[in-house]
């Protein structure tokens, strides 16, 4: 049964077994190197809300962290997702980090690249036009994870990083499946020990974090629901907003179009309403963009 979870947890977002390249999105408006490690450039990417003037605006942010179990992944997995928030108003990210299948690194080096792609929004924020008060992070499975590290777990920083003065921490949390319980009992303990409670979300949560919204599917075989409700009613107990919604029947990754189409729209939606709820958007979801977005047309 491990086993299969392990292989599962490699299947969700297929790993490239290749070095890090610099990817070619189209509707991206600027694609940066925002950190060098293991000899490696690790690329952010940019998407802007139609008419984005940096110079005089002041949006809410979200980098976008994708899964893989830790060993690989693809940094276009929240590709839709940031075209659409950008659509909404926010400034998107996609962020390229480490990962075990290309650079041979642990889970500590996904987690500092997390923090570095939220300190490196943050530190350029008046160049991007955004709130370095409103920066959230967002991401799936192992992603979900480094999403979670940076706005819940302290230290774990790059140790290189140039100016760690500027916060690394995120200001909301958008979370698909996210394997955030790495205890004795929880998702790839055996692969973080040495860094272990520290690593783990579900064992850092304090009152500073922030407000959280969380996605899982009923039969996920990696993370069990009980797992998803302690987290949230944890997150509660301290006084932070949190939000969990499971979904019946539902596998681990059910969030990606190519696995359900239509948990793919309700899950968009839903962070949409969180954000509005957060104050970070404003009007009603764009049902109808999001349709858009979509590889292949919705069946009823």
């Amino acid at each position: 049964m491990k086993y299969l979870a392990f292989v599962l947890s490699l299947c969700i977002a297929l790993p490239a077994f290749a070095k890090t390249t610099k990817h070619d999105f189209k509707g991206a408006a600027t694609a940066e190197v925002y950190k060098k490690a293991s000899g490696e450039d690790l690329w952010i990417y940019r998407f802007d809300p139609e008419g984005h003037d940096p110079k005089k605006d002041k949006r809410p942010a979200v980098v976008f962290f994708f899964g893989g179990g830790w060993n690989g992944g693809t940094v276009t997995q929240f590709e839709q997702h940031s075209k659409y928030l950008a659509s909404r108003g926010m400034v998107a990210f996609v962020a390229d980090y480490r990962v075990k299948s290309r650079q041979k690194t642990g889970p500590d080096a996904c987690v500092a690249d997390g923090k570095s792609a939220i300190r490196f929004v943050r530190e350029n924020a008046e160049r991007f036009g955004i709130d370095p008060d409103r920066i959230a992070a967002g991401g799936g499975s192992a992603g979900g994870h480094v999403a979670a590290t940076t706005g819940i777990c302290d230290g774990l920083d790059d140790p290189a990083e140039k100016d760690s003065k500027i916060s690394s921490k995120a200001n909301a949390l958008l979370l698909y499946n996210p394997v955030y319980d790495n205890g004795p009992k929880g998702y790839g303990n055996s692969r973080v020990t040495e860094w272990f409670p520290a690593i783990s979300p579900a064992h850092n949560i304090t009152k500073d974090d922030p407000p959280t919204i969380t996605f899982l599917g009923s039969k996920d075989s990696l993370i069990p629901v009980a797992t998803a409700k302690k987290f949230d009613a944890d997150l509660k107990n301290v006084g932070v907003k949190s939000e969990a919604h499971i979904y019946e029947g539902e596998s681990h990754g059910f969030f990606n179009e190519n696995k359900s189409p239509k948990s793919f729209l309700d899950t968009v939606l839903k962070t949409d309403a969180f954000l509005v709820a957060l104050g970070w958007l404003e009007g009603s979801a764009d049902e109808a963009k999001l349709k858009s977005l979509l590889k292949k047309p919705l069946k009823d």
